[in-house]
């Protein structure tokens, strides 16, 4: 796969191949690449970002099959996307990875653990517990603002610790990693961490490629949110829809791991309802619940790969709170080296600037979830995919 001087992957000349038997009237290209133009404009546009300027003819083709598409034109405006972006090329990060090693051959030292990942995560975990029991005779009133104010931070918190020993970023020996986050996992409430990890590195690996790339919204998803309403709707509940989508749609046989992941998290969950009472495990799934919906740190999930710039399809996020998400904000520099640590992604980017201050990113992620809701133009039908024909072939 080429790389252009803007860093934007263009298709190989297998691509161009591969499309010019395909190649028919004008129209048909657009649904080469997802849709008919009168339904939505993502085909036009997956398809003037990823062949052009290299083909003129094609060029000319799409806009005239969509003549509101044309290079320099406006997007039709107030319209949301009946189907997902589709890209024929490969994920951008690894070549991008090769091109910046290849100019920054520094950065490989920035590999490894995080020194203090198992302090931290101990210390949060610590606290977490200590305030569910400290709460087994409050109101339910001041258990929900304690959960949406408090709690919800720290439980996030831990579910990106998990994402972060996903990668084997606190030990080099990947077994002690996998029990850090069971112990990550406990104040969660629900055994998450063996699968999370199985799933997101097939997310690095397949990034949008359909039918392995759980971290896309399903069909249904899409078709059922499409306005302010259930868009709101399924912000809130979000995290179920992350943590039971996988389960339909790419379900996975769970092994001596998952099993033992489950048995640790309700033997917790089982001594904490015993010596303290339900209230206290409602504070701790109520932290998880609201922390993963409309809340400030989950605008990330957002964030990250929903499209608002058609050429591009992730985005990272320099503002303060990832100070308390381990940097999961630098996500472009994350899935350029998911080798480094969160504590020194924001290294990358200082030592390699001209990679990414040309890229759009956020200082919002409240602001990202406000715009998610109310653009008429944004759904869940917002990211990018491959065929897994493509990767395989």
């Amino acid at each position: 796969m080429l790389v252009t001087s803007a860093y934007r992957p263009i298709p190989s000349d297998w691509t161009y191949r591969r499309l010019s038997r395909v190649m028919q009237p004008a129209a048909d290209i657009c649904k080469i690449f997802g849709n008919e133009c009168k339904d939505t404009w993502s085909g036009c546009h997956t398809l003037r970002s990823y062949l052009l300027p290299v083909n003129q003819n094609v060029e000319e083709a799409a806009a005239d099959a969509c003549p509101s598409e044309r290079m320099g034109g406006e997007e039709r405006e107030g319209v949301m996307a009946t189907d997902f972006f589709w890209s024929y090329t490969d994920e951008p990060h690894a070549s991008r990875r090769r091109q910046i090693l290849s100019q920054y051959p520094q950065i490989k030292e920035l590999f490894g653990p995080d020194p203090f990942a198992f302090l931290k995560i101990t210390v949060v975990v610590m606290l977490q517990l200590w305030t569910a029991s400290f709460l087994h005779n409050a109101g339910w009133l001041k258990i929900l603002t304690v959960a949406y104010f408090f709690g919800s931070f720290l439980n996030h918190n831990l579910f990106l610790a998990i994402h972060e020993l996903s990668h084997n970023l606190a030990f080099s020996t990947p077994v002690y990693n996998r029990w850090l986050g069971i112990f990550a996992n406990l104040p969660i409430g629900v055994p998450m961490s063996v699968t999370f990890q199985k799933y997101h590195l097939e997310h690095h690996r397949f990034q949008g490629v359909d039918g392995i790339d759980m971290d896309i919204p399903s069909h249904t998803e899409a078709h059922v949110v499409t306005n302010v309403l259930t868009k709101s709707i399924w912000v809130v509940l979000q995290l179920f829809f992350y943590a039971l989508r996988p389960l339909f749609l790419n379900p996975k046989p769970p092994g001596l791991w998952e099993f033992t992941n489950l048995v640790i998290q309700i033997s917790l969950d089982a001594t904490m309802v015993y010596y303290w009472g339900w209230k206290s495990f409602a504070y701790l799934i109520l932290s998880t619940f609201v922390g993963g919906g409309m809340h400030p740190m989950a605008g990330h999930f957002i964030s990250e790969h929903y499209i608002f710039k058609p050429e591009q399809e992730t985005y990272s996020y320099y503002g303060p709170l990832n100070l308390l998400t381990w940097s999961v904000g630098y996500h472009n520099e994350h899935h350029d080296f998911p080798r480094i640590s969160g504590s020194k992604l924001y290294k990358v980017k200082e030592i390699a600037p001209e990679y990414y201050e040309g890229f759009k990113s956020y200082k919002s992620w409240s602001q990202v979830i406000y715009m998610y809701v109310m653009d008429q133009t944004v759904g869940p039908f917002s990211r990018m995919k491959r065929k897994a024909s493509m990767i395989l072939d």
